[in-house]
């Protein structure tokens, strides 16, 4: 019997067996490449950390740091009669923003039983539940070694008066427990940047880096009373203390004799740094908005209070476009 004859049922070909297990693992491997691989969790975990000490740090609030930054430039002009050498410049405008931020993290830490209490910081990370205490001193010692690191650029002075302001810092939120007067010692924590600044230009301590530093502390107590006076109710309850609570019904009028001194204060200023008519110009523009800012707060609603404290930002800019005109023009 030749091939030809041979059965058709010998010459077909069988359907593989195999066909169906091998699109099980085929579909097995689209479900793998569907889910996000491990590495692609991690990074999302580690920006969700981030963004919660970021938070932490007030890095979305920026009108902490410029009311740090204004005194801070005010004394490296003045220091220097001119614009400043460039490294000081940097090396000081981002140890505010290092400062500024390891002064929120250590505040947070040391109301972290206080916070919850507040409506305006119960949803602040630790308050929140979201960042640990311990966490938070974990970020508050990276802030203060990089301003620490920043400030080794300077000259030795400078140095030994960062041991200074870093205590400052440290110690400032805890005056809230023992005293009514947390914000003057803010003016002092905040105003440090000015001997530092007078430091690293100069290399000395003249007289009229003190008499900045006064005004500092007025300008510092003048926008953290208004800041004070947003949360007066809830920290009466929380136990908290401020010159807010200190001043009662006699807020306003106080708060317009720490202005009027104040500007008293950076006339003498103007003295001692030979600073001309623009800046003066600037000092009226900054008469102006302090009076905006008590006229605003007549009802001592919370907003206009807030909002009163906001304006500060504007003040100090008025007075560093003066001092940088004036010492331009001279």
């Amino acid at each position: 019997m030749s091939n030809e004859s041979a059965p058709p049922k010998s010459r077909r070909s069988p359907a593989p067996p195999v066909r169906k297990s091998v699109a099980k693992p085929a579909q097995a491997r689209k479900n793998v490449k569907k889910k996000p691989p491990p590495d692609t969790r991690g990074w999302a975990l580690v920006r969700e950390r981030l963004g919660e000490y970021a938070k932490l740090a007030r890095m979305h609030k920026p009108i902490g740091a410029a009311l740090l930054l204004w005194p801070t430039w005010w004394a490296l002009w003045l220091a220097a009669g001119d614009f400043p050498p460039w490294p000081t410049l940097v090396i000081f405008t981002l140890g505010v923003f290092a400062m500024r931020s390891a002064g929120c993290v250590i505040n947070d830490y040391a109301d972290r039983k206080l916070d919850p209490a507040v409506a305006r910081t119960r949803e602040r990370p630790i308050a929140a539940g979201t960042v640990s205490p311990a966490e938070a001193l974990l970020v508050f010692a990276a802030l203060i070694a990089v301003a620490f690191v920043l400030v080794l650029f300077t000259n030795r002075l400078t140095i030994e008066l960062s041991v200074v302001g870093a205590f400052l810092a440290v110690s400032y939120p805890f005056t809230k427990r023992y005293t009514h007067l947390p914000q003057v010692y803010l003016g002092a924590a905040f105003g440090w940047s000015i001997p530092m600044a007078f430091a690293a230009v100069t290399n000395s301590l003249p007289p009229l880096c003190w008499l900045l530093f006064l005004a500092n502390i007025l300008f510092s107590t003048i926008y953290d009373t208004e800041y004070a006076m947003v949360d007066r109710d809830d920290d009466v309850n929380a136990g908290a203390k401020s010159t807010a609570i200190l001043f009662g019904d006699a807020d306003l009028p106080i708060l317009g004799v720490l202005m009027f001194t104040f500007l008293l204060t950076m006339t003498l200023v103007a003295q001692r740094g030979h600073l001309h008519w623009p800046y003066f110009a600037g000092l009226g523009v900054a008469a102006l908005l302090f009076a905006w800012q008590l006229w605003t707060m007549r009802s001592r609603w919370r907003d206009a209070c807030f909002a009163a404290f906001r304006n500060n930002g504007w003040v100090g800019m008025v007075l560093w476009a003066g001092i940088v005109l004036s010492l331009a023009l001279k």
